[in-house]
């Protein structure tokens, strides 16, 4: 399985390709960082954005986009930012029939190093450790990257799973479309 990881910013949006199956050896197909100017216009940071995302596509193909999945904080213009570059990122993954999975930071930092409430150079170092790198990915932004490819490839398959079977149970009780047949009572 290939997996573009994405962490999304307006200024710094990390992206890592990373492609393996759970229970093997992981292999990094690159990493970095899509920039854009902070004093640049919003929609010239967003189409700048998507042009990067759109060449990592292009150069490696993945089968499964995972983009960290936007959670609230206190300064509210962060969060917009995020959430733009998030959607610009789900955008270009959408458009090809790339499919797209959310996961938070406390899933993918549990994942990568068995506790939710990892901080950045524990992750670091355990991205380092799981892709046998020789030094931890700078910025952050691209270890981050890293780390939800890593647990997309993880957790991806078990999370398809349930979903599909939500959406059976969803859908409710089959009901058989062939005429009923009359029973008859047998005598004892």
């Amino acid at each position: 399985m290939r997996v573009l990881g994405v962490d999304p910013g307006l200024t710094r949006c990390g992206v890592g390709v990373v492609e393996g199956v759970a229970g093997r050896p992981l292999t990094m197909l690159g990493v970095g960082v899509v920039r854009t100017p902070t004093d640049a216009e919003l929609g010239h940071r967003l189409v700048a954005i998507e042009r990067g995302i759109e060449e990592w596509l292009d150069e490696h193909r993945p089968e499964f986009v995972a983009v960290e999945r936007v959670f609230s904080q206190h300064n509210v213009r962060t969060v917009m930012g995020t959430a733009q570059a998030s959607a610009v990122a789900m955008l270009c993954a959408s458009r090809r029939g790339i499919p797209v999975a959310l996961h938070t930071p406390s899933e993918v930092k549990a994942a990568v190093t068995g506790s939710g409430r990892a901080d950045k150079a524990q992750v670091g170092a355990m991205v380092t450790r799981l892709l046998r790198l020789d030094a931890p990915p700078k910025p952050a932004d691209a270890a981050d990257a890293l780390a939800l490819a890593i647990c997309h490839i993880w957790r991806g398959p078990a999370v398809n799973r349930l979903q599909q079977a939500h959406a059976v149970a969803a859908r409710g009780p089959r009901v058989s479309r062939t005429p009923a047949v009359p029973v008859r009572k047998v005598p004892r």
